[in-house]
C-alpha cells in the first residue's frame, strides 16, 4: 500500500503546509490548531512515510513517487538483435541481467526492452542508493512503507506478491551484494515479479540469466552520425573515417556520444586526429548522471569499487594494447602465484573491466580500447615503471615462439604481435632490446609481414652490441629485401652492412656485404630505378676480393660477384664462372648460397641457349630447396626467385606439364606472395596450355598490380613488377585475344605489353622483343592476316639476345613462312630445327608446319600427339581439324 493512502485529511493538510516549508507554529496558526497536535500530526506523516526528518518529508512531498521507466532525449539506434535476446530471456527467466563494461548502453537497453513488453514496469535508479538502502530505494518507488517492526523489504514484497510486476533495477554494481540478497527474496516470495537487473557484473543469485551487452556492430555509425548531426544539421561525413572513429571507440555508446557532440567545434577529421588522447577526447558531456560526463567519470564508478589489489593489477594491464594470457599476468605482476593473478583477473572480469576472449583451447583478455586509456592514465600518474617487465616479458615470449618458428601458427603470434612491437617501440638500447628486435624480425618475416620484418632487422641493427652485429642484421635485412625484389634497397642495406662491418675491422663480414651487395645489383637490376653502373659494381667486387677473405662463404660470394659482374648486360652472368660458383657454393653447404649460384648458371645457360639444361638445374633448385629452411630471409629470397625462375624454364623448354607442376608446387609451398607477381607465370602457363578464360582472369590481377607498381615506392612488394618482365605476360594476354578472334582487345594488349616494357617498339626490349614476335606471328597464322607476313617472320627469326622465347618465336615464324606461301618457307623450316631440339612446343610446331607444307597428314597427326602431351588444348584442336580436313 502507497504511504499516501493511510494520511488522513487532517494529516493531508498538514503535509501541503510541510510541502510550502512552514514551522510547526505557521501550520497551527493557519488550521487552528495547537503546536502539540501539528507536532502530532508530523511524527504520523514521518512514520508512514518512512523518513528520518521533515526536510526529507517535505522532499518527499514536493516529489511523488515516479514508478514508471524514465524517457531520453534522443532515439534510440540499433540493438535489435539485443532488444530480442532480452525479451526471450524474461519469458523464460525471471531473474535477467544485463552485464557489461560502463558506458555500453545497458540502461538504454533495459528501458527500451521494458516499454515494448509492459506499461506497468517499475524502474528503480540505485545510483544515488548507499550501503543498507537498496530496499528502501525500491519502497520509495513504489511508494510504500514499512510497517516496524517490518523493513522496507517487506513492504515491497507485500507490494508485489499479488501483482504481475516488471521490476528495472538499474546500476547494481556498487552494491551489488545487498540488491542479491533482495532480490533473492524477491523471487522466492513474489512468484509473479520478473527482474531485469543493469550490472558491471553478475548478482550471482540461483536462476539468473546472463546477458552480456557487447560493442555496437555495424550501428555504431549510425548512432555517431545521428548524435553528430543533432548538433550539426549540415555534418558530411567520410563512411572510412567513421567507420575508423566508431572502431577506436570500441563501438562503446556512450564514447560515441561523447565525441560525436564534439563534431561541430572540431569536425569529423580534427576527432579523427584527437583519438590518441581519449580521455581527454570522450569528456564535456552534460546530464543529470554525472558519471557519463566523460569516459574517466564512467570508468571511475567501477574502479573506486575495487579492492587495492585489483586496482594495482587494473592499472598494469594498460601496458597491453592487445590480449594477454595469465603468463604475461604474472610477468607483469612477480609477486602474484598463478592462482592469485588468475583470482585477481577474475574479479576484474566479472566487473567488467578486463573481456575473456576464448581463442580454440586457449584463454586470453583483453581490455578495450576505451578502459585501456583509463588504466595507463592510471599507471602513469600512479609514477609507477612497469615498462622493463613488459620488455622483459615481450623479448621471453618472442623467443619462445621464435624457438619454434617451423610449427607455429598465423594465430599464435598474431596474439601477441602488437605487444611484441609496442614494447620495441618504447625500448632504449639495451641487450633485451636487441634480444626483442632479433626475434620480432624473424618471427615477422616467418608470418609473412616483409616490409616490417626489413625494418626490424634496421631496427635491430641500431640496438645491436657492436658495429659487427649490426653488419649482420642488415645483411639480413637486405635478403627479406630481395625475397620481394626489391634489389635497390638490399644493395643500399648491404652497402651499410660494408660500412659497419669496415668499423668493426671485420674484413671478412666486409667482403661479403660488398660481394653480396655487386650480386643484388646485377640479379635484381630490373627493380634499380637508376641502375648502378658496371664500372662502379666492378670497382666493389674488385674492393672485395683485395680484404682476402679466404674462407669457404667468403670465397663463394666473391665468386658470384665475378660471375655476375663479367657479363655483358646486367641479366647475363659469366657462363664458365657461373661453374666456378656453383662449385665454391657447394664447398659451404650453405643451402641459400648454392641456390643462388645455381641460378647464376642457369641463368648463363639460357642466355647461351640450352634450355633443356636450364630446366634441368631448375629442378635441382626446386629439390635442394624442399629440405631448406623457408624462414631464413636468404633462402627465402631463393626461393620466391626459384619458383619464376623454374617456371620460366620449364616454358623455355616448351614442358607445359612440368610448368604446370611448378606452379601447383609454389601455390603449396612457395612462399606467400603478392597475387600480381605470381600472376604472369600463369598467365604464360594458361596461355600456352589453350587455358584461355583462366588467363584472362590473371590478365586483370597483373594489370592491376602493375598500374599500383607504377606509383608504389621501393619499399612495395610490387616494385618489381616495374621491370621489363611481365611485359612477356602481356603479350601472351594479346595473344589469348588475338586467336579468339577479337582484334581490339589484341591490339589493346600488344600496347599494354609496350608499356610495361617501357618502350614504343617491342623489338627495343630485351624481355619482350622475341615474345612479341612470336605472338604477332601466332595470330597471324591463326587469322590468316599474311599481308606483312615477310616482315613478321623475320621479326620472329631475329638475333634475340635473350634466349627464354626464342624457340617459340622461331617455331611460329616458321610455319607463318609456310602458310603464307613465303619462298624461303623451306629455309626457316631449317633454321627453326635449333629451336626444336630445345623446346617441346616448338617442336610439336615444327612438325605441323613440315606436315602443312609437305601436305603429310601423318607428320600433322604426330604433332596433335605432341600437343596432347603437353596440354596444349588449343594447338591440339587446331591440328585435329587439319588431320580430319
Amino acid at each position: 500500500m502507497e504511504w499516501r493512502e493511510l494520511v488522513s485529511a487532517r494529516e493531508a493538510e498538514v503535509l501541503a503546509a510541510i510541502r510550502g516549508h512552514q514551522s510547526n507554529a505557521q501550520i497551527a496558526a493557519q488550521l487552528h490548531l495547537s503546536v502539540r497536535t501539528v507536532e502530532s500530526h508530523v511524527a504520523s506523516l514521518l512514520r508512514k512515510a518512512g523518513v528520518p526528518d521533515r526536510r526529507t518529508l517535505a522532499a518527499l512531498a514536493e516529489n511523488p513517487p515516479n514508478s514508471g521507466l524514465p524517457e531520453f532525449p534522443t532515439s534510440f539506434v540499433g540493438r535489435a538483435e539485443e532488444c530480442a535476446a532480452v525479451a526471450e530471456a524474461l519469458d523464460s527467466a525471471r531473474l535477467v541481467s544485463l552485464v557489461g563494461a560502463g558506458g555500453m548502453g545497458k540502461t538504454r537497453l533495459a528501458v527500451e526492452v521494458a516499454a515494448s513488453l509492459t506499461e506497468d514496469a517499475v524502474f528503480v535508479d540505485l545510483i544515488p542508493v548507499r550501503a543498507g538502502g537498496v530496499g528502501q530505494a525500491i519502497a520509495q518507488t513504489l511508494g510504500v512503507v514499512e510497517r516496524p517492526p517490518g523493513t522496507p523489504v517487506d513492504a515491497v514484497i507485500d507490494r508485489l506478491r499479488a501483482q504481475q510486476t516488471l521490476l528495472v533495477l538499474d546500476n547494481c554494481e556498487h552494491v551489488i551484494a545487498e540488491v542479491g540478497a533482495q532480490v533473492a527474496r524477491i523471487l522466492q516470495l513474489c512468484p509473479q515479479t520478473t527482474i531485469l537487473a543493469t550490472s558491471r557484473e553478475r548478482l550471482a543469485v540461483p536462476g539468473e540469466r546472463l546477458l552480456q551487452v557487447p560493442s555496437l556492430g555495424t550501428d555504431a555509425q549510425r548512432l555517431f552520425l545521428d548524435r553528430a548531426r543533432s548538433v550539426d544539421p549540415d555534418l558530411i561525413a567520410d563512411p572510412a573515417a567513421v567507420e575508423r572513429l566508431c572502431s577506436a571507440l570500441d563501438g562503446m555508446p556512450l564514447a560515441i556520444e561523447l565525441v560525436a557532440g564534439r563534431t561541430a567545434s572540431l569536425g569529423v577529421d580534427g576527432v579523427g586526429a584527437a583519438l590518441d588522447d581519449l580521455l581527454r577526447l570522450i569528456s564535456g558531456g552534460r546530464g543529470p548522471d554525472h558519471r557519463h560526463h566523460s569516459l574517466g567519470d564512467v570508468i571511475g564508478w567501477s574502479l573506486d569499487l575495487l579492492t587495492d589489489e585489483e586496482r594495482l593489477l587494473f592499472r598494469r594491464l594498460g601496458v597491453f594494447v592487445g590480449g594477454f594470457d595469465l603468463d604475461a599476468v604474472t610477468a607483469l605482476n612477480p609477486e602474484l602465484s598463478i592462482g592469485a593473478a588468475a583470482d585477481l583477473l577474475g574479479r576484474l572480469v566479472d566487473r567488467s573491466l578486463v573481456v575473456l576472449r576464448r581463442v580454440g583451447p586457449s584463454t586470453r583478455w583483453s581490455l578495450l580500447e576505451t578502459i585501456r586509456a583509463v588504466a595507463l592514465h592510471q599507471l602513469t600518474t600512479s609514477g609507477e615503471n612497469i615498462h622493463p617487465r613488459y620488455l622483459q616479458w615481450a623479448a621471453n615470449t618472442a623467443a619462445q615462439l621464435e624457438a619454434r618458428l617451423a610449427e607455429l601458427s598465423a594465430a599464435e603470434f598474431d596474439a601477441v604481435a602488437s605487444d611484441l612491437r609496442n614494447a620495441l617501440s618504447q625500448a632504449t638500447s639495451t641487450s633485451t632490446a636487441y634480444r626483442l628486435a632479433r626475434s620480432l624480425a624473424r618471427l615477422s618475416f616467418g608470418r609473412g609481414l616483409v616490409v616490417g620484418a626489413r625494418e626490424l632487422y634496421c631496427v635491430a641493427a641500431e640496438l645491436a652490441p657492436d658495429s659487427g652485429v649490426a653488419a649482420e642484421d642488415l645483411a639480413a635485412g637486405a635478403s627479406v629485401a630481395l625475397a620481394i625484389s626489391d634489389g635497390m634497397s638490399a644493395f643500399e642495406l648491404l652497402m651499410r652492412a660494408a660500412g659497419r662491418a669496415e668499423a668493426a675491422g671485420d674484413r671478412v663480414a666486409q667482403a661479403r656485404a660488398l660481394a653480396s651487395a655487386v650480386v643484388a645489383a646485377r640479379r635484381f637490376s630490373m627493380s634499380f630505378s637508376d641502375p648502378v653502373p658496371q664500372d662502379r659494381l666492378l670497382a666493389l667486387s674488385a674492393e672485395a676480393s683485395a680484404l682476402g677473405a679466404s674462407d669457404p662463404r667468403s670465397v663463394a660470394l666473391l665468386a658470384m660477384a665475378k660471375a655476375w659482374v663479367s657479363g655483358q648486360t646486367p641479366l647475363a652472368p659469366d657462363l664458365e664462372l657461373s661453374r666456378t660458383a656453383v662449385t665454391a657454393a657447394r664447398r659451404t653447404g650453405d643451402a641459400a648460397l648454392v641456390l643462388g649460384a645455381l641460378d647464376a648458371l642457369g641463368t648463363a645457360l639460357a642466355n647461351a641457349g640450352e634450355l633443356r639444361q636450364a630446366h634441368r638445374l631448375s629442378d635441382e633448385r626446386l629439390r635442394l630447396a624442399a629440405g631448406a629452411s623457408r624462414f631464413e630471409p636468404a633462402v627465402a629470397a631463393e626461393l620466391v626467385d626459384l619458383f619464376h625462375v623454374a617456371s620460366t624454364s620449364a616454358l623455355a623448354a616448351g614442358d607445359l606439364p612440368a610448368a604446370a607442376a611448378i606452379a601447383e608446387q609454389a601455390e603449396r609451398d612457395g612462399p606467400s606472395t603478392h597475387p600480381a607477381i605470381v600472376a604472369p607465370r600463369l598467365i604464360r602457363l594458361h596461355g600456352l596450355s589453350g587455358r584461355f578464360d583462366e588467363a584472362l582472369v590473371q590478365a586483370d590481377v597483373l594489370w592491376d598490380g602493375w598500374l599500383t607498381a607504377t606509383t608504389a615506392g621501393p619499399e612495395s612488394e610490387l616494385s618489381s613488377l616495374r621491370g621489363d618482365w611481365p611485359s612477356s605476360a602481356a603479350a601472351i594476354v594479346a595473344m589469348v585475344h588475338g586467336l579468339r578472334g577479337d582484334i581490339p582487345r589484341f591490339e589493346e594488349w600488344r600496347s599494354r605489353a609496350r608499356r610495361m616494357a617501357g618502350v614504343d617498339n617491342a623489338a627495343g626490349s630485351l624481355g619482350l622483343a622475341a615474345p612479341a614476335a612470336f605472338v604477332d606471328a601466332r595470330v597471324a597464322i591463326q587469322t590468316g592476316q599474311y599481308a606483312d607476313a615477310a616482315g613478321l617472320v623475320a621479326a620472329a627469326f631475329a638475333a634475340f639476345p635473350e634466349k627464354w622465347w626464342f624457340a617459340y618465336a622461331h617455331a611460329a615464324g616458321a610455319e607463318l613462312a609456310v602458310v603464307a606461301g613465303l619462298p624461303d618457307a623451306g629455309e626457316r623450316l631449317v633454321e627453326a630445327e635449333s629451336a626444336a631440339v630445345e623446346n617441346d612446343w616448338a617442336a610439336a610446331c615444327l612438325l605441323r608446319a613440315k606436315g602443312r607444307q609437305a601436305g603429310d597428314p601423318r607428320l600433322i597427326a604426330e604433332s596433335a600427339a605432341r600437343w596432347e602431351q603437353l596440354g596444349a588444348q588449343f594447338e591440339l584442336a587446331v591440328t585435329l581439324q587439319l588431320v580430319f580436313q
